[in-house]
Formats: structure tokens, C-alpha cells, sequence
């Protein structure tokens, strides 16, 4: 017989959709809604003019946003976590926690958005940070020092998905450098699909606009923490500057999350056919799905999945742009994690604001076409990619 006071842990799929508040851990419905209500309201009255109740603003803290944070620290094995307006929110209010003088460690290959933040500290806060090679754990120990305040990391990394080893880069900082922090950015996996924190990460955050909402009618961001004093920290910066997510969109984060699996599952078994496809015909493909990518095994070891984002290579630039835009499935969009399938070249859209000559010292090509996959029927997908090939040239040069 199972302790009712014990939380009982289910498998990933179940504990995205169940939610348990019956141990006090979150806000409390008098009307036991199904859905959680949203509480569209900007402050709360109080019963004393002494004696302050849970909540009184919302840039302070709101039921509905209590509801969705309490269960992303859940799912994303957290002490806690804090939903705000964006996911390049979530990372600047973890480099606040960096002060002037202090370093940082980064990958070379970033979302575009996180290296335009990061030169931003870099001339206007004095914070330097050095860029290395994250699939070689032991690049990072030359630049460890008492400086040394955040190692940030994406694994897969975006557009090229390279692959950092998690548990060793951990090991190594947290050894080197005691009160530096690992910070992974996470968007691309998932909590369905891996959970850094688990792996010995010190910080984790999501752009929620990509796979915890699904749909791309929401922009939001999440960051979640396993130190209570580095979570004190985060929150007074939430509170402070304003950044909290609002009612409605925790609302809308909440929905999205509960359909995370099945939405991952479909997206993901998608992405496997289609980078079997690009591969059979020769094409150079990066997703950590193919046995020939070079870190496969160690994806392997710390995710349940390879996620639903590959990216490819043509060869040419020019062809590159007349296939991206032959497609019909395909839409022509920045951003990733949606139901419908996105087609982009990172070096024009997502990633245009990293100089071009950063991009070739970061050997990133600039005839690389991303594809985000969606639920669709992969046929479909697969039919309408090879047309654009075929009609494109691609498929010929190729070949």
C-alpha cells in the first residue's frame, strides 16, 4: 500500500497531464476545475491592512502562474521554477546574476538571440565571454577561473546540433569552480526528452514559445532551478523588473504542456523518416537521430530522443534559397517546436545577426537549411520536401 503523504512519480508522458496539489504544493480552485482558472486580475484585496494574503499583484505572483510553475518544476525535477514572457527573458535574468568583471563560458554554435545578449554583457557590463567547442568536454578547463560565474550550453545545439557531454562539463566546472553555475538551455529536447538537472546541471531554461506550448500562439520562457538560494535570486529579478508571465499565456503554457508527448512522439518519429530520406540521397545532415552523427551514443546515454529538429546541407547557397522557398508544406519561418513543420536558413533568419565572419570562424555554412518537423502526415512532408528538391536542383547535385 502506498503512503498517502508519498508523491507517487509516474512515467514522463503520464506527469506531463496529471496534476496533484492534494500535499498543499500549489494554489487551491474552491470549485475544483479541471483546468486551472485564470485569475485575469492585476492585484488581489487583502483582509488586513497589516496581514498581506498569499498573493497581492500579479507582477508579484499569480494563482494561475503558481499553477503552471509548480508543475514545471515537477517535470523538469526542479526545486522551482518561474514562468516570464519570453525565453531570452529566462536567459537575461540568469546573467544578472553575473556581475561586472565575471566570466562566462559559452558554445560556439548559439541561437543567434543568445550571442546578441551575450556581446551585449560583453561591451556594456563587462562580462567577458569566451565561445569554445562543447562537444570536446575538456576545451572548457583552459578558461575555468575564479571568474568563471556561468557555463552556458545547448545540447543539440541550434542549427548544427552538436552535442555537449552534460555530466562531464558539470564534473569538470563544478570541481574547477565552485560557485560557477551550468546553465543549459534546453528548448530543443524538451523536459519530455531530457532533463539536465538530472544530469548535474545547476540551472535549466526554455523558450516556451517552442515545444511546451506547441502551437506558436504563445511567447513565454521558462527557467528552473535546483539551488533554493540561486532561486531566491532568480525570482527577486522576476519581481523586480516586471518579467512575469501574464494569466492568460500561464493559461496557455499549462494546455500546451499537457499534450507535450504525443505532440513530441509524432514529431519526433517524423523527423527520423525524413533524416533517413536526406540521407539515402547524400545529403549532409546533422541530428543526433543517425548513427552517423559523431556524439549519437552520448545523445543517446543523456536524452529519450533525438527531438524533431535537423538541419541539412546543399552545397550552395543559391540552391539552398530556391529550395526553401519551393516548398508548400514547408512554412517559411524563424522558431521551432510547432505542430506544422517549418523549413528556414539560419544564417539569413535565425541566425543573421551573428556577423558572417563569426559565422565562418564557427564553420557554420551558409547554404544550411533548417527543418523543424511537425505532426503532419509524414508523407506528405516527405513528398512536398522531395518536389522542392527535385524542381530546386538539389536532389540532382546531390546525387
Amino acid at each position: 500500500m502506498v503512503d498517502s503523504t508519498t508523491r507517487i512519480k509516474y512515467r514522463p508522458a503520464t506527469e506531463l497531464v496529471y496534476v496533484d496539489n492534494s500535499d498543499g504544493s500549489g494554489p487551491k480552485d474552491n470549485y475544483n476545475a479541471a483546468s486551472m482558472p485564470i485569475y485575469q486580475t492585476a492585484t488581489f484585496k487583502q483582509s488586513s491592512s497589516t496581514q498581506m494574503g498569499e498573493y497581492d499583484y500579479s507582477r508579484s505572483g499569480n494563482p494561475t502562474r503558481s499553477h503552471v510553475e509548480n508543475h514545471l518544476a515537477k517535470i523538469m525535477s526542479a526545486k522551482r521554477a518561474f514562468a516570464v514572457n519570453s525565453g531570452m527573458t529566462a536567459l537575461d535574468v540568469i546573467t544578472r546574476l553575473v556581475k561586472a568583471g565575471e566570466e562566462v563560458i559559452a558554445g560556439n554554435d548559439l541561437y543567434g538571440g543568445t550571442n546578441r545578449l551575450l556581446s551585449f554583457l560583453a561591451t556594456h557590463n563587462n562580462v567577458k565571454t569566451h565561445h569554445i567547442d562543447t562537444t570536446d568536454s575538456e576545451a572548457i578547463i583552459p578558461y575555468l577561473s575564479e571568474k568563471t560565474r556561468l557555463v552556458l550550453l545547448e545540447t543539440p545545439t541550434n542549427p548544427l546540433m552538436k552535442v555537449a557531454d552534460i555530466p562531464r562539463i558539470c564534473e569538470l566546472v563544478h570541481a574547477a569552480c565552485p560557485n560557477a553555475l551550468v546553465v543549459v538551455d534546453n528548448t530543443m529536447m524538451s523536459p519530455y526528452l531530457q532533463k539536465p538537472l538530472e544530469l548535474g546541471a545547476d540551472i535549466v531554461y526554455h523558450s516556451g514559445t517552442k515545444y511546451l506550448s506547441g502551437h506558436h500562439d504563445l511567447m513565454a520562457g521558462v527557467v528552473a532551478v535546483k539551488d533554493d538560494a540561486v532561486a531566491e535570486k532568480i525570482y527577486f529579478t522576476i519581481n523586480a523588473t516586471g518579467v512575469g508571465l501574464g494569466p492568460f499565456d500561464c493559461w496557455l503554457l499549462m494546455r500546451g504542456v499537457k499534450t507535450l508527448a504525443v505532440r513530441m512522439d509524432r514529431q519526433q518519429a517524423n523527423a527520423i523518416q525524413i533524416a533517413d530520406f536526406l540521407q539515402s540521397h547524400k545529403f549532409k545532415v546533422h541530428y543526433p537521430g543517425l548513427k552517423t552523427h559523431p556524439q549519437y551514443e552520448l545523445h543517446a546515454k543523456m536524452s529519450r530522443g533525438p527531438g524533431a529538429v535537423l538541419s541539412f546541407e546543399t552545397g550552395n547557397v543559391e540552391l539552398s534559397e530556391r529550395l526553401v522557398e519551393l516548398t508548400r508544406l514547408w512554412g517559411i519561418s524563424v522558431s521551432f517546436g510547432c505542430v506544422n513543420s517549418l523549413i528556414s536558413m539560419p544564417c539569413r533568419m535565425s541566425h543573421a545577426s551573428i556577423p558572417a565572419e563569426v559565422r565562418a570562424a564557427r564553420a557554420m555554412p551558409e547554404d544550411l537549411i533548417r527543418l523543424c518537423v511537425g505532426i503532419e502526415d509524414v508523407d506528405d512532408l516527405l513528398e512536398d520536401l522531395y518536389g522542392a528538391l527535385t524542381k530546386s536542383g538539389a536532389l540532382q547535385l546531390a546525387n
